[in-house]
């Protein structure tokens, strides 16, 4: 009769005596299991993500996408169920097995190079395509409007304007709480900056948040010197947001004057001008209802406007005129903030909002 496998192994532990686990790894190359290996195996097995993280605060985690490698990119910096790579045998690098798993006698010192992964980091929460990741917002409001069904609430995309009077932020916090981008208060006229804008500025882009600079409009001052005064003071970062005109009615100024509508519209076309060649993007129109109604109704159609409406709708403050971001309150409240904050909100979905970031 024929011996079976079980057989002939019973009749080779009887002629050689039983084998222990001691000898078992003393017959293994100490080298197959140092840490060094044990994290090579990690980083050339494929990765399987821990759990789906399911999305922060109410917003879905974006898509994942293939890296070169291969494996799909994690949502979570941990992983479990890393299952070794397969291991192939060459010439001088022969095959032994240890505890039923394949691995060579030696290991190039080229295949020790670590694996380039895309930055997680939560307080960067950048996603494998360079998109930032979207916070649902948590904002609240000191006074809150009734906006009924066309309610920013339900918009995707918040965000925050700040100057010197929010103090010190946490902007890792604000940016969890929904400030998904932020304008940043920078010069004033064509010789004042906030105190606060390098500050605000450094912080807001190492916590991950989209942000711009925006000038408040001097009319009694000469255009081209308050663009200056602003190219002087903001850097020219590609990855910023177009650059914002604040053009209203200050009666706290001592710059009393009101121009006629046309010397209004040519102060403001020279200043983004200037902008624009430097920055190489299209200013953006920040303006109240007032100073809208005497002057820019009808006008600028080709540039991006951001409207304070903190009553009403945009569209029923300012007809006819489109719109990217809206200003819908002056008083609201926030984690990572003392005090109240301006709140925004972007027209559109995460998808537009991205869109537009890139071509802007």
């Amino acid at each position: 009769m024929r011996l079976t496998a079980v057989s002939l192994l019973v009749l080779a532990l009887a002629a050689t005596g039983c084998t222990s686990s001691s000898d078992l790894e003393s017959a293994v190359p100490a080298s197959s299991g140092s840490a060094k290996t044990s994290r090579l195996a990690a980083r050339t097995a494929p990765l399987v993500p821990a759990v789906d993280v399911g999305t922060t605060a109410g917003i879905p985690s974006p898509p994942q996408k293939p890296l070169a490698w291969g494996g799909p990119v994690p949502q979570s910096p941990a992983f479990r169920n890393i299952a070794p790579g397969p291991s192939v045998e060459t010439p001088g690098n022969p095959m032994v097995t240890t505890v039923g798993m394949p691995m060579p006698a030696q290991r190039p010192v080229s295949a020790l190079t670590p694996v380039s992964l895309p930055d997680m980091r939560p307080g960067l929460g950048v996603s494998p395509g360079g998109r930032s990741r979207i916070y649902s917002h948590s904002f609240r409001d000191a006074k809150p409007i009734n906006f009924g069904k066309v309610s920013p609430r339900k918009m995707s995309v918040h965000g925050v304007d700040v100057s010197r009077w929010q103090g010190d932020i946490d902007w890792a916090k604000l940016r969890t709480q929904g400030a998904n981008f932020a304008y940043i208060k920078a010069t004033d006229g064509g010789d004042h900056l906030d105190p606060m804008f390098k500050t605000n500025w450094r912080k807001a882009k190492e916590a991950g948040v989209k942000r711009g600079a925006y000038h408040f409009f001097y009319w009694c001052r000469v255009a081209s010197d308050q663009a200056e005064w602003f190219i002087r003071n903001v850097p020219k970062d590609p990855d910023a947001l177009p650059p914002v005109i604040d053009v209203e009615y200050n009666g706290e100024s001592s710059c009393k004057m009101r121009l006629s509508r046309a010397k209004v519209l040519e102060k403001m076309q020279v200043f983004m001008d200037m902008l624009e060649r430097h920055y190489g993007k299209r200013p953006v129109i920040y303006t109240a209802p007032d100073f809208y109604k005497d002057n820019l109704r009808g006008e600028f159609l080709n540039y991006p406007f951001w409207l304070r409406a903190v009553a009403q709708h945009p569209s029923v403050v300012y007809p006819d005129r489109r719109w990217v971001f809206w200003q819908y309150s002056g008083s609201g409240l926030s984690q990572g903030v003392e005090g109240k904050i301006d709140l925004n909100v972007f027209r559109g979905g995460e998808g537009d909002w991205h869109d537009w970031v890139a071509r802007n």
